[in-house]
């Protein structure tokens, strides 16, 4: 990814350094290893372990590729190198995907991690932010049309529900993924003992695969990615919810604006959503990983290398998007500015025409029939959208209705209280007791 959707410390996970650090690592295990089960001298892999404090040359690296158009190669002709005559006993009974396949899940769980740290303090946020605004009435839309009221408290615990949801996904994922094959060249171990694998995996943090062929099974990457689709998505769910509230002619809820920050180099008066626009586009970039990652599983018998210049790619490039979208919808939940009286306005715009439901089960309970009711609540509500009328007043000029309601009884039909009377429910259910 460029830089600037990108931060330090996932893009380093991707760095040629730290890749060619965890393939020694790997290999420096698998012969401490094969020295215990006497395969190599154990002098050897003490010899190997001795450049631990090289400072592999990436450059001298990509050299020697250009020649042998192979870059586990290149890197094992590196660290001969440095080791010397004992770097024979380097990558004893080992494939090329034994290195590769274990690296990228290192990877992977170390990008999962940082993830993982990204949506606690989301939901930290999120949290915060939906206590503060528990009481907030603000009115809930379907279609985009005024449906009944809710609390935006509400809104913001059901995107930490969500996202709460992300995070054990993610924990699966990441689970799913933190596997180790050291099986040699079609995944039979062959040429090196089952033991290398468990030792190695061990010392990366990962489990054994149960069967691999040459390759670590792509279904679990898939699995893996498909993952930070969805996560990407409910992103995207919240700021799409963000940019309609600040939309002029809604104005409920707004982007931090800066001192100093510009809106439009046209308009002077522009506070646009910047960063949840952003945002969207960033989701639409984590998905664009999921397809290809899908279509990698189908390897050709123990393992083809179609998936290889995919994952090189779609795995810097979906976890440091994913990485810097979650922090910055972190920021945009801290900063949001919220106005609680312009949600009440815009509530009250169509002078009572939300309370339509109560009022059709009013009439339900008095015994008139749902098609009666529901024409009658119709007929007046009509009259608001087109006339501009006052819901109750009209509803109080209706016989029809005044022969099932008194007026005590369609008054009390307007009570936002009724709307509100299970937010400390669902709250506990979110949240918890906390």
């Amino acid at each position: 990814m460029i830089p600037r959707y990108s931060r330090p410390e996932m893009v380093k996970i991707w760095e040629p350094a730290t890749r060619f650090r965890i393939w020694f690592e790997i290999e420096a295990h698998a012969a401490d290893a094969q020295a215990e089960l006497g395969v190599i001298p154990k002098e050897a892999a003490a010899a190997i372990w001795k450049a631990r404090d090289v400072e592999f040359d990436v450059a001298r690296i990509d050299e020697i590729e250009a020649v042998t158009k192979h870059d586990v190669i290149a890197f094992l002709t590196h660290l001969a190198e440095h080791v010397g005559d004992d770097a024979r006993f380097v990558h004893q009974g080992m494939t090329s995907s034994d290195v590769l396949d274990t690296c990228l899940n290192v990877q992977l769980v170390r990008a999962s991690d940082i993830l993982l740290a990204d949506l606690d303090a989301l939901l930290a946020a999120l949290k915060r932010r939906a206590y503060e605004h528990k009481d907030s009435v603000t009115i809930g839309r379907s279609h985009g049309i005024h449906a009944e009221p809710t609390t935006f408290g509400v809104k913001l615990a059901q995107a930490y529900a969500e996202f709460t949801r992300a995070k054990h996904r993610l924990e699966a994922a990441r689970a799913e993924v933190a596997t180790c094959a050291i099986s040699g060249a079609v995944g039979s171990f062959a040429n090196i003992d089952p033991a290398v694998e468990e030792h190695v995996a061990k010392a990366m943090g990962l489990t054994p695969e149960p069967v691999s062929t040459q390759v670590i099974p792509r279904d679990r990457h898939a699995m893996f990615f498909a993952t930070l689709g969805v996560v990407a998505s409910s992103i995207e769910r919240l700021a799409i919810e963000i940019r309609h509230l600040q939309r002029t002619e809604v104005l409920e809820a707004e982007e931090y604006f800066a001192p100093g920050q510009k809106g439009s180099s046209a308009m002077p008066h522009k506070r646009n959503p910047v960063l949840t626009e952003n945002l969207t586009g960033l989701a639409r970039l984590v998905r664009m990983a999921v397809v290809p990652a899908m279509e990698n599983v189908a390897l050709w018998h123990e393992r083809d290398i179609s998936h290889s210049s995919v994952e090189r790619m779609i795995g810097p490039d979906a976890t440091i998007t994913l990485d810097f979208a979650l922090a910055r919808l972190t920021g945009v939940i801290d900063k949001l500015v919220v106005y609680p009286e312009t949600m009440l306005r815009n509530m009250n715009k169509f002078r009572g025409l939300i309370h339509s439901q109560r009022v059709l089960l009013a009439l339900t309970q008095k015994g008139v029939s749902r098609e009666d009711s529901y024409r009658l609540v119709q007929r007046n509500a009509m009259k608001v959208w087109e006339e501009g009328k006052d819901f109750q007043e009209e509803l109080l000029a209706d016989q029809d209705v005044r022969a099932a309601l008194s007026e005590d009884e369609i008054g009390a039909l307007f009570d936002l209280a009724h709307h509100t009377k299970h937010v400390d429910t669902i709250f506990a259910r979110v949240f918890g007791d906390a």
